[in-house]
């Protein structure tokens, strides 16, 4: 019969179809695994399997951005921490092989060692939904520019007859032309098949803007509600700060103090030095929408001109100053995605922030 209390960690190897799970007792023993369809009962039957063994101490599962993402709510809504277990690298499998018994034995033992102790982003509040349509808008901007770089180029070896209508207009004038395109019923001739080509891109540009319009009216109250004082920030719009919402989760406090939120925004340079050279290597995660903060800051804000003129004068490069500068505005992120995060405007139950906290 099995001891109730003994106390046990749970790994997971995460895939789309199905999780493995696996049991290790306090000093890493291998106790049992065992696989589960990656649905609502499968995950409740991990959790049963799990328990059948004594207290379950914590539970890591790979992937908690990815296949793990439902599995890693499901057992935090029961009460279990979840840390997140990064998949093993290169030369560890090759060391010790590659299969979903030994995946998840290893996240297990990962935990129960102390190695991995990140806290996963819960993805249960409003931070979430801004994620999720900021996925389909990032894609719909990008298939927009593209179809507009397309239309471009055809216009380069397009015959002179639709060239002369469409020349020298902006992307939007161009997307409209393109769209009233009447193209004959000769497809054969390459000026009828350039208009048919065209116009099928306008419309599509078309389509595509009006798409990106209506998210931007949807993102754009979602991130107001989740942190206003965020968007109060020089520099800061409700891209930027959808970007830097989505970044830090709905549960911030899982992140240890600024300099690690800074350090996933990529503000906080990663030593690559080597004899003479003497350089940095960055995180890029969220880089990208401090970079816009402090570009703005840097044309528009009198006391960042004025910080960048002094460092100048003592010498700093324009890029040095930029990373200084991006180091202080993820300071000032931090405290304020802290503090938002956390107040009732966001529209988390009142039992979310303790589950985050026990996770």
């Amino acid at each position: 019969m099995t001891d109730q209390t003994l106390e046990v960690t749970g790994g997971v190897d995460t895939h789309g179809e199905t999780h493995h799970a696996a049991v290790v007792d306090r000093i890493g023993r291998h106790l049992a695994d065992r696989e589960f369809p990656a649905t609502g009962t499968g995950y409740r039957q991990l959790l049963s399997w799990l328990s059948s063994f004594g207290t379950v101490r914590a539970v890591g599962v790979e992937g908690t951005g990815a296949y793990g993402a439902e599995l890693a709510r499901t057992l935090r809504r029961t009460g279990l921490k979840v840390v997140e277990v990064d998949r093993p690298d290169r030369r560890t499998r090759r060391m010790k092989g590659k299969s979903d018994p030994i995946d998840a034995y290893a996240a297990a033992e990962a935990v129960a060692s102390g190695r991995a102790t990140g806290t996963p982003k819960s993805r249960d509040g409003i931070v979430e939904a801004v994620r999720t349509l900021r996925v389909v808008r990032r894609s719909a901007v990008k298939s927009r520019t593209q179809a507009i770089n397309q239309a471009r180029q055809l216009l380069v070896t397009a015959p002179e007859t639709p060239r002369a209508q469409l020349r020298g207009l902006t992307a939007d004038a161009l997307a409209k032309a393109c769209a009233r395109l009447r193209p004959g019923t000769d497809l054969a001739d390459p000026a009828q098949a350039a208009k048919a080509a065209l116009r099928r891109l306008g419309r599509r540009i078309l389509a595509l803007t009006e798409e990106t319009d209506e998210l931007e009216a949807e993102l754009k109250p979602l991130t107001t509600r989740a942190a206003p004082e965020l968007l109060a920030l020089k520099g800061v719009g409700a891209d930027v700060a959808g970007q830097l919402l989505a970044t830090a989760g709905d549960n911030p406090d899982r992140l240890t103090s600024e300099a690690a939120f800074a350090h996933l925004c990529g503000a906080a340079p990663i030593p690559a030095s080597s004899g003479r050279r003497d350089r940095h290597r960055l995180n890029r995660a969220a880089n990208r929408a401090l970079h816009t903060i402090v570009l703005s800051r840097m044309r528009w804000d009198e006391r960042t001109r004025a910080y960048v003129e002094r460092r100048t004068g003592e010498g700093l490069t324009k890029k040095d100053i930029m990373r200084c500068l991006k180091r202080h505005g993820a300071r000032e992120v931090y405290r304020i995605l802290i503090k938002s995060l956390h107040t009732p405007h966001t529209g988390r139950d009142a039992t979310q922030s303790d589950l985050a906290e026990a996770a």
